[in-house]
């Protein structure tokens, strides 16, 4: 088998929280508490759970966007936790970000092409005026818009467009690996098919590799190889696409199945309602970090001990007591 091109390792990050008329460390918000995966060349990945379970900060702590409290992330061979801030640059283009909001994540003063061209001026991708600019127009077009949009400002663009300036911005660089955080999640429905099917077609042409961050189950479905789910800083399944969703092993997956809704209104399915609430990650349970809302727990180490992912059948892996 060949090597993955990411290789995540007992990631961890946790954020003090300051208090006290010194500002001391009173406490830690456990954000990211232990993940580990790998990623092939060419693979989507999706990474699904409820706000809050640390997905985004995950991608982010794998682009050293945010420093990771320890862990190891090897990418392409290399790895990206052990870098200095030289080598970090260098690296930054292979891998790339496509941001949640792209009202917040495009510079209001700056014009489409300047957006999309920076990435070209600093990493020195392009000799000529005449040389950046073709290349800003083809990066443009090659997300669906048009070339002459490059002196446009972004408060002169809809949603979905300035998410292809986000896009393109991404693309300039030529990355190998792209961690896609919500990157639909605060577009129409209408316009979220749009951009999955357009980078469906940047993953085939450029022969990308995605981390797909979402909350919609049904989003990931059909864009993703394999399907990761996030509970309160912990990975508890990860399965190839169709397998997750015939059959899931863990009981928060069957619960996040259940309320994705069909369109057929033949179809019945049984709703699973999870009780009480989402656990503080300042102060998370002991043990497996669902136990305290979990239907089937029953075993005294659901509330004493972390379960591991154990792979139950291909690549098929689950943390839990009682379905490992």
């Amino acid at each position: 088998m060949t090597a993955p091109l990411l290789s995540v390792k007992n990631l961890v990050k946790h954020f003090p929280i300051q208090g006290g008329l010194f500002g001391r460390v009173v406490d830690k918000v456990h954000a990211v508490d232990g993940v580990s995966f790998d990623l092939a060349a060419g693979e989507t990945l999706g990474v699904v759970g409820e706000s809050g379970c640390g997905k985004s900060t995950t991608g982010r702590c794998i682009l050293r966007l945010i420093e990771p409290t320890s862990g190891e992330v090897w990418f392409d061979g290399k790895c990206v936790t052990a870098m200095d801030k030289t080598a970090l640059r260098a690296m930054a283009r292979d891998m790339q970000i496509i941001f949640q909001d792209p009202y917040a994540s495009l510079n209001p003063r700056m014009t489409a092409g300047a957006i999309v061209g920076e990435a070209l001026t600093i990493h020195k991708l392009t000799k000529t005026a005449s040389e950046y600019e073709a290349r800003i127009v083809n990066l443009l077009e090659t997300v669906g818009l048009n070339g002459d949009h490059m002196r446009r400002y972004p408060h002169e663009f809809s949603g979905g467009q300035r998410q292809r300036i986000g896009i393109a911005r991404a693309l300039a660089v030529s990355p190998k690996l792209i961690v896609c955080d919500e990157a639909v999640s605060a577009l129409d429905v209408s316009i979220q098919a749009q951009v999955i099917n357009l980078l469906e077609d940047l993953q085939a042409q450029f022969n990308l590799t995605y981390m797909f961050i979402a909350h919609d189950l049904s989003v990931v479905e059909h864009t993703s190889d394999r399907i990761a789910v996030m509970y309160l800083g912990r990975i508890v399944e990860i399965a190839p696409a169709r397998q997750l969703y015939v059959k899931p092993l863990h009981p928060y997956t069957e619960a996040l199945l259940s309320a994705v809704p069909i369109p057929d209104p033949r179809v019945k399915r049984k709703r699973i309602v999870l009780q009480g609430d989402v656990p503080s990650p300042v102060n998370p349970p002991t043990g497996c970090h669902f136990h305290t809302r979990c239907p089937i727990a029953q075993h005294p180490l659901c509330s004493t001990e972390a379960p591991t992912l154990k792979e139950t059948s291909a690549g098929h892996c689950v943390a839990c007591h009682l379905r490992g």
